[in-house]
């Protein structure tokens, strides 16, 4: 059946809530109003106010409402609405959500989902066109994840509501109104590993989130001029499965990482670093970003989409580590 990614999240809040007594849906506007992007809509109808609890706009205090309610015993889902507004709740996800099983000795887990938009392409401007994926993957303690296809939007929730660390599950804004085929007993996935979506033998295309299609897409113009590219999707930040990025590497000898935030310190200065450790004498071009230019991300369309990673640049980069080199 076809479904967009909206539905797609909105099916698996919705499965979760019907198989988990524990599960409750808690944010901004989840409620009467459905959601600022829409996922929850119709939730609180069927579930009622104990089970899709709307709070007061105070991100800090939701999101510590919620590690509050994992330490005793419940499984919340937290909805921030765009990543921005999670950095007025930084300190809770970082000093606490993040550490207290480590401080505790083992004794307090925080099985806590917090979901979040995130990414640009939208003319929503600087404030709210934020990628900070990066500034998440970097700390312990936590799980990130970043759905990128219908089948992981609807299981990624799931397997993530059985971690007993708290899982960032990132939504890219952007990807909402998609629409796709997903097999009506789509279920849980594996939040473990990077996934191959297009195999290839020429150049690896590595990315994750909202850049994942337009990878994709770089690879169909690469295909007419007879380069065959892999694109690797990472799927889960932290941990990063290194090992599938050293296998794709391995396999094409060249790299191309795409990455919607700002270049600097970014998810693929990380990716990027971690093939120089670990595969450096199977590369035979040096490793190439594609990533947001780094400015705030402008309003205006046509400057919003030169800030971003397309696929003719995607295939540019490629063409260059491919045909400069080796």
């Amino acid at each position: 059946m076809d479904t967009t990614f909206r539905e797609a999240f909105r099916e698996a809040l919705r499965d979760a809530l019907q198989r988990d007594p524990l599960a409750f849906v808690m944010g901004e506007d989840v409620g009467a109003y459905g959601g600022c992007f829409g996922v929850t809509k119709g939730l609180l109808t069927e579930f009622g106010p104990e089970r899709v609890r709307d709070t007061p706009l105070s991100e800090a205090g939701f999101v510590g409402a919620g590690i509050g309610a994992a330490l005793g015993g419940r499984h919340p889902i937290v909805e921030i609405m765009t990543i921005n507004f999670s950095l007025l709740a930084l300190d809770q996800i970082l000093n606490n959500a993040a550490t207290l099983l480590h401080m505790s000795g083992g004794q307090l887990a925080v099985p806590i989902v917090i979901r979040m938009t995130t990414g640009a392409g939208r003319q929503l401007a600087a404030q709210h066109s934020h990628s900070l994926e990066g500034l998440y993957a970097h700390i312990p303690g936590l799980r990130v994840v970043v759905p990128a296809t219908l089948e992981d939007a609807r299981g990624m929730l799931w397997t993530a509501l059985q971690d007993p660390d708290p899982v960032i599950i990132f939504e890219h804004g952007g990807l909402y109104p998609v629409r796709g085929p997903l097999s009506p007993d789509a279920g849980p996935v594996d939040i473990d590993r990077a996934a191959v979506r297009r195999p290839g033998r020429d150049v690896s295309l590595i990315t994750y989130g909202g850049s994942l299609p337009k990878a994709l897409a770089a690879a169909e113009l690469l295909a007419a001029e007879g380069i065959a590219a892999e694109v690797l999707d990472l799927r889960t930040l932290r941990p990063l499965d290194t090992a599938a990025v050293l296998a794709t590497v391995t396999r094409t000898h060249r790299a191309v990482v795409v990455d919607e935030e700002w270049r600097s310190g970014s998810v693929a200065a990380e990716v990027s670093a971690r093939i120089m450790e670990g595969a450096f004498y199977e590369l035979d071009a040096p490793v190439a970003r594609v990533c947001g230019v780094e400015v705030p991300v402008p309003y205006a369309q046509h400057l919003e989409q030169a800030a971003l990673p397309q696929p003719e640049s995607i295939a540019a980069a490629a063409r260059d580590v491919v045909g400069g080199h080796g």
